[in-house]
Parts: structure tokens; sequence; C-alpha cells
């Protein structure tokens, strides 16, 4: 392949996006080096085009024409995965070079994407928004006098806060993500991020002061934090020396959260770090469903009278998705009493189809070996819903049922998705139980 050749080829993989032929074109010696191909994967927030162009010796701080850089236009854009792709080793930028870039971030984010964007282009009709995605986080997408932009210029600002060590005030980062109030969005997501990456106690105690903020977004923030930065910890190091001083703040803020959106957030990090009965108990005839969805996750095993019924009550609960965590909490208890195994019966039945998948799986998984159970698993190989058909026919593949070949005929057959979906082994369980063939004669699953 010619030189001339592999460039055009490197420009048409760029123009469209494959990052894949780009890595290939690039290995096999294309070079990165012309301005225009970096500027065109900014420009099109090609991430993973722009990262590959740079590993490749493409150079991000090169001066263009017009007095830009190519990392620069990224910050301008808005795109935070584009300017991590290019920010590369920070070390190589100087002093007025980092300043030039802040000084754009905090620009576009304190005027806004959209203003900015009429104030440059002059066009006065209606912006066009979408939504994009950026590496598992949400941004929102403008279009404007023939120029698109991404409006995660707060994210921008605090990722370039971050790879320069500035101690970003706490405040300041938290109202960047309460700005758009959303887990998803890459600002929210950029601000928890740095904050969890620095790990001393004052930052912690700013942080965690916010729990008791009027607003539920900036206690919402907290929870997020908070759990995100045991993850990170747990990773890291092992332990997370908070744990047990975070798990009994969880638990006194349970007692005093009113919103119960922050609450249901609240009660799923207690969870995650143990049990709680009274804690559920008191929740459980909560008038917010999302609170009352947490609460069968808050008893321990063996459930107790009073656990047991607060469940069976939540079981009839008019919401469906309240119902349907109720019934797996109950279907996963071991040696359960009649009473508990009609109510898991009866929420098979469920008009609700996630409910009903709910029940079915503990069915067919549980240890409920009653003729009214493999009765309730054959019933379910009449439903539409294939994946309750496969729940059905895996819990009589369990059960060693005799129905248990044609249960899976009457599946169907199943997409890619299924191929290491444990469900898959039944048929060959049961072959190995009841049709071994010759003595001694192995089996083999369906993986070897």
């Amino acid at each position: 392949m010619t030189e001339q050749d592999a460039g055009r080829r490197l420009a048409v993989a760029v123009r469209a996006g494959d990052a894949e032929a780009v890595r290939t074109l690039l290995e096999a010696g294309a070079d990165p080096g012309r301005a225009e191909l970096l500027c065109t994967a900014v420009d099109a927030f090609a991430y993973e085009v722009a990262g590959a162009l740079v590993a490749g010796g493409a150079d991000p701080d090169r001066e263009l024409p017009d007095g830009t850089t190519p990392l620069l236009r990224a910050v301008e854009g808005g795109s935070p995965a584009t300017v991590r792709a290019l920010r590369g080793e920070v070390p190589r930028l100087s002093a007025a070079q980092r300043e030039r870039l802040l000084t754009a971030a905090r620009h576009w984010y304190g005027a806004g994407a959209e203003e900015e964007l009429r104030r440059r282009t002059g066009a006065t009709g209606p912006a066009e928004w979408s939504s994009a995605e950026e590496e598992w986080c949400d941004v929102g997408q403008v279009s404007l006098g023939g120029v698109t932009v991404r409006a995660g210029h707060g994210a921008v600002l605090t990722e370039l806060e971050r790879a320069f060590r500035i101690l970003t005030p706490v405040e300041e980062l938290v109202a960047r993500a309460v700005r758009h109030p959303d887990v998803c969005h890459v600002d929210w997501s950029a601000s928890c991020l740095w904050l969890v990456q620095r790990r001393d106690r004052q930052t912690w105690s700013a942080v965690v002061a916010f729990r008791r903020h009027p607003s539920p977004d900036h206690r919402r923030f907290v929870v997020d934090y908070l759990r995100s930065r045991d993850r990170d910890l747990s990773i890291s190091l092992g332990v997370n020396p908070y744990r047990e001083e975070e798990a009994g703040l969880f638990k006194a803020w349970a007692l005093v959260e009113t919103d119960g959106g922050v609450l249901a957030a609240v009660l799923d990090a207690v969870s995650d770090d143990g049990y709680d009965e009274p804690l559920g108990l008191r929740c459980a005839g909560h008038p917010d469903p999302r609170v009352r969805r947490e609460v069968p996750y808050l008893f321990d095993a063996p459930l107790t009278p009073e656990a047991t019924a607060a469940l069976f009550a939540l079981a009839r609960d008019p919401d469906p998705e309240v119902r349907g965590h109720a019934g797996g909490r109950l279907g996963r208890e071991r040696d359960a009493g009649p009473e508990v195994r009609v109510v898991v019966l009866g929420l098979v039945r469920d008009p609700d189809p996630g409910v009903r998948a709910t029940a079915a799986a503990v069915l067919a998984a549980g240890d409920d070996r009653t003729p009214e159970a493999t009765e309730a698993l054959v019933a379910l190989l009449a439903e539409e819903d294939q994946e309750l058909r496969l729940e059905g026919a895996y819990g009589l593949a369990l059960r060693e049922d005799p129905r248990t070949r044609e249960a899976y005929e009457r599946v169907g057959p199943l997409g890619p998705e299924y191929e290491h979906d444990h469900r898959m082994d039944g048929p060959w369980r049961w072959r190995h139980r009841n049709d071994p063939g010759p003595q001694g004669t192995h089996v083999p699953s369906r993986s070897e």
C-alpha cells in the first residue's frame, strides 16, 4: 500500500468514524499528522477516532490557521470524552496554554451552549436540541446556524481542572452537578468522579454536609458520591475505611429524609451494606412507591413474622414493581411455609408481565417442589412472552420433570444473547440425570 493510498484510506476511515480501521491503518504506517484529520474527528465528536489519531502521533496542540488548536476546538465543542481523548499527558502544556483552555471552558459553561452558539453564528432561528451518549453518560447536543456543539462544558471544565490538579471548591462542583440533576449527565458524573478521587477528609466532610441541603437534588448527589466513593476505595484499596461510619450515616439519614426519591436511594445504600428490619418495617407503608420498592431488601433471612406480614402486604401493593420486589424476596426464602408459597404462586399469575417474570424466576430456581409449583411452571409454557416460557422450562428441568424436553421445544429458538444463559443448561441437566446413555459414558454440556 503506497503512502498516498494509506493517507486516502485513513481519511475515509476518519470521516466514517471507524476507530478500528484507523488503528489498523496507523499500525500499517499511515501518517496521522495532517491537522484536518484530527479536526474532522473533533468536529464529529468521534472521540475514539480522535484518541487513536493522537496515540498514533497526531498533535492536539498544533496551531491551526485560525489561531486555535484541535484541543481548544474540542473544549469549545463541549464533548468531555473528546477532550479526554486529546489532552493526554498534561505536563506538555504551558501555564498559558492551560489557562487558555480553562478560560474557554468557563466562558462556554457560563454563557450556555445555545447562547454562545447564537452569539458566534448570529443565527436567530430556533435551535435544534438532541441527546447524545458519551461513555455511558448523556449530554445535550445543539445545532444552530449550521454549527453543532455539545452542552457538556461543565464536565469539560471539571475534566480540565482534574487533569491540572486544580482543587475546585466542593460547593462549585456540586453546583455544576445539580445544574443537570441526572446521575447519567456528563456534568454530574464528572463532578462526582473528581470529588471521589479527592480522598481527603475535608472533601468528604464538605460533600456529606450537603445531605442537609433543602434541595433534594443536592442530597441525592451526596448519596451518589458516597456510593461511588465506596466502590472506588473498595477496588483500589480493597477496603473503604469509612464504610462503618457511612453505614451509620445512611441509617440515621433514612429516619429524617423527607423526599421519596432520595429516601429510596438511601435505603438502597443501607441494603447494600446489610439489613435493617426496623427501618424496613418503618418504611413499608411509605406513600412513595419508590421507597416501598426498597423495603424487601432490608429483611434478612430467615424472615420474622413481622417482616413476612409486611412482605405479604407489599405483594398486594398497587404498584407492580413493589409487588415484584416483594415476591422476589418471598420466593428466595428457604423452607417457606404454605402461606408464602401461595403468595408467590399468586404473583406468577399477576396481571403485570414484570411481576410474573420476577415471581417465575424465583419459583423456577426455588426449592418449592409441590405439585402446585410444578403446574404453575407448566402453565408458563403457554405464555406469549418467551422469557416466561424459558423460566417455566428451566424450573421443570431443575425438578427433573419428564416434560422438560417438550418444554424447551415450546420455548422456541433463542437469540445469541442467551448463549451463556445458565437456563440453557436445563436440557443437558435433564438428559444427564434421566437419559445418560451407557454406564460410564460422559454426557457433555452444551458449552463443551
